[in-house]
């Protein structure tokens, strides 16, 4: 029997240690969203045999990330397998990416059922396009940009720093009224992570910028990377009523992003048409989909994952 231990703040060097050093680009292993939602999911993690294994609650189910690290995977799947009769759960995985199924399906012997969940489908970009927004399908994000700059010349671009977090927080508040937050199914939820995100920025690693005009904060966003070749974009607000502040802070701040990450990862779309419009909107490289995985005998339909 394995021992899960809950996962927290302190844990950034463990969980990094493999997430940083894996392939896997995909945003549900950035350590910020790991701890930023543990208190939704009941987030717990274990070191085995060089793999990382995360297991977590959803709608009162017990779920498993696909581990991470080097050896033999089949021998983790029977330690997670194990783990799920200990717990008297059904075994299901979630968030597992299209190149880790072949493996996954080798290592169950062919037991496993999976099922996509398109609305939870990473968009990732290349970091020049996003930088450049060159060529004709992007034209109409310059013209955002070029219309902000000419309506906003003395605009001025910050890095967040601890002294900012209460501006961030009072802009998501106001952001929150404008586009009706309180009819919107988990968005109590989305709101506590991004407060526990700001108020923790230092020490779960996060990078951040914010746009200002006239002194006052109108967007901000901020990241942190997911291994090192991909960054990855968790927050971005904006003040919705000035023409073009989505786009100035999306440009500026990928602009701002080291070059040596070549993907930038601005995460699902959670099924939301306006969201969902958005990102595609921006030419995604790599529209990464996600699937569940349960064992045949026991499948299970997360519908809100």
């Amino acid at each position: 029997m394995i021992e899960f231990k809950d996962l927290t703040i302190k844990d950034k060097d463990i969980i990094t240690g493999f997430t940083m050093n894996s392939n896997r680009i995909n945003c549900d292993l950035s350590f910020s969203n790991l701890c930023s939602w543990r208190f939704k999911y009941d987030t717990k993690f274990a070191v085995v045999d060089d793999f990382l294994l995360l297991k977590f609650w959803v709608q009162g189910q017990l779920a498993y990330i696909t581990p991470v690290g080097k050896g033999k995977l089949r021998n983790i799947m029977k330690v997670l397998t194990d783990d799920a009769k200990m717990e008297k759960q059904p075994f299901c995985m979630l968030g597992i990416c299209s190149d880790m199924r072949n493996e996954l399906q080798e290592a169950m012997s062919n037991n496993l059922v999976f099922s996509k969940a398109r609305n939870y489908a990473d968009y990732i970009y290349l970091h020049t396009n996003l930088a450049t927004l060159k060529g004709k399908k992007l034209q109409s994000k310059r013209n955002f940009i070029n219309r902000f700059r000419r309506n906003h010349p003395d605009y001025q671009y910050e890095p967040i720093t601890p002294e900012h977090i209460e501006e961030c927080i009072a802009l998501e508040v106001e952001w929150c009224k404008v586009n009706h937050c309180d009819e919107r199914e988990g968005v109590g939820n989305e709101r506590r992570a991004l407060v526990y995100a700001l108020q923790h920025f230092k020490e779960l690693g996060l990078t951040g910028s914010m746009i200002r005009i006239d002194g006052k904060i109108i967007a901000f966003t901020f990241g942190m990377p997911i291994n090192q070749t991909t960054f990855g974009v968790h927050v971005e607000k904006a003040d919705t009523e000035i023409e073009g502040s989505y786009a100035i802070i999306n440009y500026e701040f990928v602009n701002h992003i080291p070059e040596k990450y070549i993907y930038i990862n601005r995460e699902e779309d959670l099924g939301i048409e306006g969201l969902r419009k958005a990102k595609l909107s921006y030419q995604p490289e790599i529209i990464l989909d996600k699937y569940m995985a349960c064992l045949k005998e026991e499948p299970l339909d997360f519908i809100n994952w």
